[in-house]
């Protein structure tokens, strides 16, 4: 496909359940008065989507689809006057002038497919964490949103806490001094190997073709569903690719981070179809005004990076931020300036950030009445990017330099082959400039 992307392809998706034409109409955005509630469909109710669904309660949940019916059994059956289906397209087919929002937790391969679809009518999504499968997709879904003007929330949910909130206002109060270095470290680390041989026959509860959605055919086999499809790069990003987004959050609001301008990394010899055990990865952002540099680095399967040996890190902490007079000690819950005895008497400042209605409130609440969301898809679309561009470090074992603003690997050319993926015949979806 040619890198530029052309306005007037629309979607003709024809599926198992029918033959569709998505988007022949739009559906006006529309306003709201007091206390109304939002019509919401759910791509992907069992699982991630049954707790999303749950932190929507407020509002109408009006249709779920899900490909696997027995994990989706629960919500199937508490949502009993919802509408059912199991082929997003056929929900947005057929719902389209009944819903106002949508909220996606499938597989990470089905994230920006079912968002711009949903997007391109005028709905307000909900999606979960990694926003895309690739960096097409993230730049993509950023855009539709903005044209459209709609409220989106990516689901890093942990952005919503206090102890967020402490950390960053720590940060941008100078705590630590200049803060020029931030290491992640995730201690777990999974694989998956060779792609399997066997050909077990398909569960009759799990519409295989309808999971794989815009993935590449292969036979099903339980080793991709429910949980190690993240696993496969042709549906997931590996340990990084699944938990990245959680921690690069941090990093980027306490920072001010966008787009890095060199990534590396390293790991075991790249397979070409399943994700590694370990990852370390380094990435080098520019100044930010008069602010410093950034380096930025990620660790999991592996031992802690140095940095966490040598400060006496608290175990508890996966972060660490690195400033000219200090270290800030970080976890989901927990926060630790050190040395210790240096910040004994150290007086926080006093709290400047508004605390949260609630990651999913925030997101409702924006839907209904224009006001913004901290982890919209501009925002969480360049945090998802620098995590994707990782992965395609590791896969071409080269040294990056990314221009962003071109949307182009400048020094290696053939890993652009890397920023965008073809979709199965079926499951194209608009492509827009």
């Amino acid at each position: 496909m040619n890198a530029r992307f052309n306005r007037r392809r629309f979607l003709v998706a024809t599926g198992t359940s029918a033959g569709l034409l998505i988007l022949g109409h739009r559906t006006s955005v529309r306003g709201y008065v007091a206390n109304e509630k939002l019509d919401i469909a759910a791509v992907g109710a069992g699982g991630r989507g049954a707790a999303n669904l749950a932190d929507l309660e407020s509002e109408n949940i009006v249709a779920l689809c899900d490909v696997d019916l027995r994990r989706a059994a629960p919500a199937f059956a508490k949502y009993a006057s919802a509408k059912k289906y199991h082929d997003y397209r056929l929900l947005f087919q057929e719902m389209a002038s009944e819903i106002d929002a949508v909220v996606v937790s499938a597989p990470n391969h089905v994230h920006v497919p079912a968002s711009v679809t949903a997007m391109y009518l005028d709905k307000h999504v909900y999606c979960e964490k990694p926003l895309a499968h690739s960096m097409h997709e993230a730049r993509w879904a950023a855009r539709v949103a903005a044209e459209r003007k709609l409220a989106t929330q990516m689901g890093t949910q942990i952005h919503a806490s206090e102890n967020f909130r402490r950390i960053v206002e720590l940060v941008q109060a100078g705590a630590i001094g200049t803060v020029d270095e931030c290491h992640c470290w995730l201690k777990g680390g999974g694989s998956a190997g060779d792609r399997p041989v066997e050909t077990p026959p398909v569960p009759p509860e799990l519409h295989w073709d309808l999971w794989l959605a815009v993935a590449p055919f292969r036979p099903y086999h339980p080793c991709y569903v429910p949980h190690d499809w993240h696993y496969w790069w042709d549906f997931g990003g590996g340990e990084f690719g699944n938990m990245g987004c959680h921690y690069f959050d941090l990093m980027f609001w306490a920072l001010d981070l966008r787009h890095p301008v060199s990534i590396e990394a390293m790991g075991p010899t790249p397979h070409a179809e399943s994700t590694p055990a370990w990852q370390h990865v380094r990435y080098q952002f520019p100044m930010r005004g008069d602010r410093p540099a950034v380096t930025l680095t990620w660790t999991h399967g592996r031992a802690a990076p140095e940095i966490f040996a040598q400060n006496n890190v608290p175990d508890w902490a996966w972060g660490v931020l690195v400033g000219d007079n200090g270290l800030l000690a970080v976890n989901y819950n927990q926060r630790m300036l050190l040395p210790q005895a240096a910040f004994a008497d150290y007086q926080p400042p006093q709290p400047s950030i508004p605390p949260s209605a609630g990651h999913h409130r925030e997101w409702i609440v924006a839907c209904k009445t224009g006001s913004p969301t901290l982890c919209n898809f501009d925002y969480s679309g360049a945090v998802t990017e620098a995590v994707l561009l990782g992965n395609i470090a590791y896969r071409t074992g080269e040294i990056l330099e990314w221009d962003a603003d071109a949307f182009r690997i400048t020094n290696v050319p053939a890993a652009n082959d890397y920023l965008r993926r073809e979709y199965r015949k079926g499951w194209e979806v608009p492509v827009t400039g």
